[in-house]
């Protein structure tokens, strides 16, 4: 404690501590690696960095505040340490004492080096990865080359390319209030009381997750993988839950606590811990039924709301969100417990199957639709198809573009002008002029006045409608029921259900029913596999022999798989060298690796001829279309393994490939952790990386490169790379192939990057109990996967139809000229 004191005497010299509520120091504090950027109104508004390192809090004065824009290099003079407890202190420092002014704790979290931190300080290039409340990802602190006679030490504070990076400005201090307390400068420095409990504060919640949308579909999709529950008529609502905390967010992140204020203290009760539900908010009308006007009369005059929980995405700081919803809604259903039907929190029912039963059932009882949801999906966010919905009657948001006048009520409007935003123009779809009472014809009204514009917002109104209009900006959504479109896209029959305040205007474009073909999305069943086989020629005989007797996957199922993900598949696969393993009576029989084709198998599976050391050459099997791969499963290939090198280049591979192979006794925590580190270190040396789990024990790190160096070198760096990696943290890794050598360790295999060496293709089942599947993931994904095995055949279909990288064939990377 001797050096943190010491690094305290200039900052405790500074200031009176009988005048100053600022902390002295030496009573602990932070613990961790934390960092805060505290708002500080002194002579000059600016915004004070700091990072809990060597026992004290190392500090910045950031003049012009942190930017989420690389290109905006902030100026951060360095000042004096502060003591470990200052992370917490917000108040106002009196007049005439040192940094005199309001302090406002404006962001809080925990920081990590990328690299090594006292390298970082000392040369003055600090790398570090944020998680805080406001400020996420990476970022750079960079030590600038002081100029004559200056005493300051003046740093910069850079934004590092990433997901959270933004280009041509940051939004990032829109933000301004405290993640403490709520409260704004003004009500900090007038001393009022915070506006949520300090105990309470939004960093101990679960984070809040985008949600998962459905697409629009013409019809039920049809089998047993499917849950299907009834389309409620409310707000969607993400509802986090820490004890006695609770926060409700609308579907766009909106804090929506204040208007559903009724629903926080029986949701308070549901669990001591912490959890992240998704649901959605209603009323009942006197029918029975959910009713979105009913809502809004609830929302403004008072009136009891129920929350329908129908997802569990987070129980006790562990995410659920790589699980099958299938495991979700039970662990939702363990959370909730019994309910009557009066609890204003409700559990979601939902039915396997019977898809069309449901529906009919529920347009019967005049409700709104319903949702089908693949029971053995993961949890995604953004709109995808593993959850689909199906309308009794059509209904959607359209933005509000004007107003005709009423004949009839003096200063009134009969009807409103609606359009949807299609390919970033405003398109018109028409006038609604029913389902409006008096009170809210006048509420709206007033509305539109307050908005009003001069001019049109849009072309294409017909004249007759335009003639007498008048306009508004924007930015109101009403949503309307309708029968149908008119040829020219024009409602029929169109009725005002509500008003909208969650969504914003300028997303909302015309939902367009998507057609499931045949009734069914793609399902995975002999037939399927059978029919695939026969469009492509590849004749699947006894495509009812069982490959993987665990799970009953016969060879038409498996044929059916590999024609949902042959698309996703093919840029990985296509015109490279291959190895298979092949199991011709099933995975419990015995296998084998078959590297050069020795006949029999069907037109599709091609070959291609690779010179060998000798001078010798020999034909390898290549494919490029998914008739290669269904001749593979008429074969018994289980797995699909390639080279980092395509056919037309074969000395000059594409990719570099670390695989992180587990000892005995290690989890997979230890492999994720690993696996983070490569990417960064990879990431310091400008290689960006893609992550994969293999559908056995590790996860592949794979760097796309240029096809300019050759097999030698590329070996070379890879080999260089792990040993680099094992000798800084020997108990932790090593880049040695024997077992001896591999205890109680991670072996860092770079031995794939080598000519004639293979790894598993993305996409690829495995030989494995489980039938697991090698899946491309986000590094985002790694952080809350719990196994390498955990994509069943059905979970990686669905997986394949999203691109989890997306980038991943733009790339242009050189291999790095050394690991240093």
């Amino acid at each position: 404690m001797a050096v943190a004191r010491d690094l305290l005497d200039e900052y405790r010299a500074k200031r009176d501590f009988t005048k100053t509520s600022e902390p002295q120091g030496g009573k602990g504090g932070a613990k961790g690696n934390v960092f805060v950027v505290q708002k500080h109104d002194a002579t000059r508004l600016h915004y004070d960095f700091r990072l809990e390192y060597e026992g004290v809090l190392k500090s910045w004065a950031v003049t012009r505040g942190p930017s989420t824009d690389p290109a905006d290099k902030r100026l951060a003079v360095r000042t004096e340490d502060h003591p470990l407890d200052y992370a917490t202190f917000e108040g106002t420092i009196p007049e005439g004492q040192y940094g005199g002014g309001t302090v406002m704790l404006w962001d809080f979290g925990t920081w990590e080096p990328i690299g090594d931190p006292k390298k970082g300080f000392k040369s003055g290039k600090l790398k570090i990865r944020l998680e805080g409340d406001r400020m996420k990802g990476d970022w750079a602190l960079i030590r600038m080359k002081p100029k004559s006679g200056e005493k300051r030490e003046n740093w910069l504070l850079i934004k590092e390319h990433d997901d959270f990076a933004t280009d041509g400005g940051s939004d990032l201090l829109d933000s301004d209030t405290s993640v403490s307390t709520g409260r704004a400068m003004g009500a900090i420095k007038k001393g009022k009381p915070p506006a949520i409990k300090a105990e309470g504060r939004d960093r101990a919640l679960p984070k809040f997750v985008e949600p998962q949308l459905a697409t629009l579909v013409d019809s039920v999709p049809a089998g047993n993988d499917w849950l299907f529950e009834m389309k409620y008529d409310g707000y969607r609502c993400v509802a986090a839950i820490s004890g006695e905390n609770v926060r409700l967010y609308t579907r766009n992140g909106l804090d929506w606590t204040d208007k559903f204020a009724s629903l926080v203290a029986p949701m308070s009760l549901l669990t001591d811990s912490s959890a992240l539900l998704d649901g959605e908010i209603c009323a009942f009308d006197e029918s029975g039924k959910t009713s979105f006007s009913t809502l809004k009369t609830r929302l403004s005059e008072g009136g009891p709301l129920v929350y329908f929980a129908f997802d569990l995405l987070e129980i006790g700081g562990k995410s659920l969100r790589s699980k099958p919803l299938s495991e979700r809604k039970a662990a939702l259903e363990d959370l909730l417990g019994r309910r009557t039907r009066h609890d204003p929190v409700q559990f979601s029912p939902d039915i396997s199957g019977k898809g069309e039963a449901v529906l009919s059932a529920i347009c019967k009882a005049g409700h709104e639709g319903i949702i089908a949801k693949h029971a053995l999906a993961p949890y995604r966010f953004g709109r995808g198809k593993s959850w689909l919905k199906v309308k009794c009657t059509l209904r959607q948001e359209f933005i509000i573009v004007g107003w005709s006048p009423s004949e009839k009520r003096r200063g009134m409007f009969a009807s409103l002008l609606l359009a949807t935003q299609e390919n970033g123009k405003l398109v018109y779809r028409g006038r609604v002029g029913t389902g409006f009472s008096d009170d809210l014809r006048s509420d709206i009204q007033a509305m539109l006045e307050k908005d009003a514009r001069k001019t049109a917002p849009l072309n294409g109104v017909p004249r007759e409608m335009a003639r007498g209009a008048h306009w508004v900006s924007p930015q109101h959504l009403a949503e309307v029921a309708y029968t149908e479109l008119t040829p020219d896209g024009m409602l029929r029959h169109p009725s005002f259900l509500g008003l909208r305040e969650d969504k914003p205007a300028k997303s909302i474009g015309l939902e367009q029913p998507v057609r499931v073909k045949g009734g069914h999305t793609m399902s995975l069943d002999e037939d399927t596999g059978i029919a695939a086989a026969e469009k492509t020629g590849v004749k699947l005989s006894s495509p009812d022999k069982v490959l993987y007797p665990g799970q009953g996957v016969t060879k038409g199922k498996l044929a059916a798989y590999y024609a949902s993900v042959a698309d996703a598949m093919m840029p990985y696969i296509a015109n490279r060298p291959l190895s298979l393993v092949r199991c011709p009576a099933g995975r419990a029989k015995q296998c084998f690796f078959q590297k050069h084709d020795t006949g029999g198998f069907a037109q599709g599976m091609d070959t291609v001829e690779v010179t060998e050391k000798d001078g010798t050459s020999d034909s390898y099997f290549t494919l490029d279309g998914l008739d290669g791969l269904l001749a593979g499963v008429q074969m018994g290939v289980l797995e699909f393994h390639i080279w980092g090198s395509r056919r037309d280049a074969i000395e000059k591979p594409d990719r570099i490939v670390f695989d992180i192979d587990p000892d005995e006794g290690l989890d997979f925590g230890d492999v994720k952790s690993a696996a983070l580190d490569i990417r960064d270190r990879l990431a310091d040396l400008g290689l960006k990386t893609f992550a994969m789990v293999t559908g056995g024990k590790g996860i592949h790190v794979i760097a796309p490169i240029v096809r300019r160096a050759e097999w030698p070198d590329v070996k070379a760096f890879a080999s260089e790379f792990a040993k680099q990696m094992a000798e800084e943290e020997p108990d932790r890794f090593t880049a040695t192939l024997s077992k001896k050598a591999r205890k109680g360790k991670l072996f860092i295999d770079y031995l794939r990057n080598e000519r004639g060496s293979t790894a598993i293709a993305p996409y690829s089942t495995r030989a494995r109990e489980g039938a697991p599947v090698a899946v491309p993931v986000t590094w985002e994904e790694v952080e809350s996967l719990t196994a390498a095995n955990g994509f069943s055949l059905e979970a990686a279909a669905e997986r394949s139809r999203d691109n989890a990288w997306p980038s991943y064939g733009k790339l242009r990377q050189s291999l790095p000229k050394s690991v240093r």
